[in-house]
């Protein structure tokens, strides 16, 4: 794809905005209709997405940013338009996204959103040798400006949004579209842009996937591998329970209760002790008790079993093979200033390790490449 020369963007200028495309969102099936046609001439077009994770169980999209280089939008996915015209448009064009999995994953459930071409400045800034590569550290290091996070953690679906919010939301694309020309500078001159692109559509196939939550295993939460038995059975239990709480109240789960106090619930649970929380209605204090009860009083073949690590204990020619391309591996990291576990995580090399022909569905062609595969 031939990529189309950029007009001059600077992100100290002042944007001119568009007749009904105001400093509010773009809300009217008119609206949409404008920023279409704005967007029309571009190759490229920096997004990013807003939702409510933070406030409810059922996240949705609330707010979709574009930036041109004439401008900084904001589009209100709320607002009873149908967006499939502004989708088709932004999948023609070559997308700049900061950290794309999530945002890809979002538009794909919200507009059925399947973009021909990602451009990621976290691989981009990865792949130069970056260590700090958060939008907020890449906007700082190369335009010198430190943005505000007080809307990090805001409630996208409430109307109408704060101008604070509003200004967070815009900077949140502002950049992009010259971040992206820097790095991919940068790029060309460490000669790695072609691994880019390949670590780029690796990560937008990715996101097409639909993730299966496995039941036997996403009640283990980080530190629940530290408990066995009983205690195991009743943390498992919990932890459906609280989800069950969630999807009835619309609500995130850590809202109910949070992971360190599953845990701890556990444990004490196990020795005759039942944590009373006052927040709870009568009617969830109830089914709370009731489910610590019933997991106490499950049979010792019921209780979940020891999770361990899935194949076959490694052979002694699996280890030497693993540590000849961990020593590869960390070889070029050195040489390329780059982490080695974004050439290989240990996990990926141990899969190969084990079996081959797994290689080409984990790496993509550079990093398979540097692990002399």
């Amino acid at each position: 794809m031939t990529k189309q020369e950029l007009p001059k963007f600077s992100p100290h200028s002042e944007f001119v905005n568009h007749s009904s495309l105001d400093d509010g969102l773009i809300s009217t099936p008119e609206q949409v209709g404008e920023l279409i046609f704005h967007i029309d001439p571009y190759g490229r077009v920096a997004i990013d997405t807003e939702a409510d994770s933070l406030h409810c169980y059922r996240e949705k999209l609330c707010l979709l940013q574009v930036s041109l280089p004439e401008g900084d939008f904001l589009v209100d996915p709320l607002a009873e338009n149908d967006l499939g015209a502004l989708a088709d448009t932004l999948a023609r064009k070559e997308i700049i996204l900061h950290g794309a999995d999530y945002d890809l994953r979002l538009l794909r459930r919200a507009l059925d959103f399947r973009p021909t071409r990602v451009f990621d400045t976290v691989i981009a800034a990865r792949l130069l040798g970056g260590r700090e590569f958060s939008y907020a550290a890449l906007v700082e290091k190369y335009f010198g400006i430190a943005l505000a996070k007080g809307s990090q953690k805001a409630n996208w679906a409430l109307r109408p949004l704060s101008e604070k919010m509003k200004e967070y939301a815009r900077n949140d694309t502002h950049y992009l579209l010259e971040l992206a020309e820097k790095l991919e500078k940068q790029l060309i001159e460490y000669d790695r842009v072609e691994w880019f692109w390949q670590s780029c559509d690796r990560a937008m196939v990715l996101a097409a996937i639909d993730r299966e939550r496995d039941i036997e295993e996403v009640w283990r939460i980080r530190g629940s591998g530290l408990i066995r038995g009983r205690e195991a059975a009743v943390l498992r239990a919990l932890w459906y329970w609280r989800d069950s709480e969630a999807q009835r109240f619309d609500r995130p789960s850590f809202h109910i209760l949070r992971n360190d106090q599953l845990l701890e619930i556990a444990r004490a649970a196990v020795r005759g002790e039942t944590p009373q929380f006052r927040h709870f209605s009568e009617r969830r204090a109830r089914d709370f008790r009731a489910t610590i009860e019933e997991a106490l009083s499950l049979k010792e073949e019921e209780w979940p079993e020891t999770r361990r690590r899935l194949g076959e204990r490694p052979t002694r020619e699996m280890e030497r093979a693993a540590e000849a391309m961990r020593k590869r591996r960390d070889q070029a990291a050195h040489e390329m200033n780059m982490e080695p576990s974004f050439i290989a995580p240990r996990a990926t090399i141990d899969a190969i390790a084990a079996d081959k022909t797994c290689a080409d569905q984990l790496l993509v062609p550079w990093q398979r490449s540097l692990l002399g595969l």
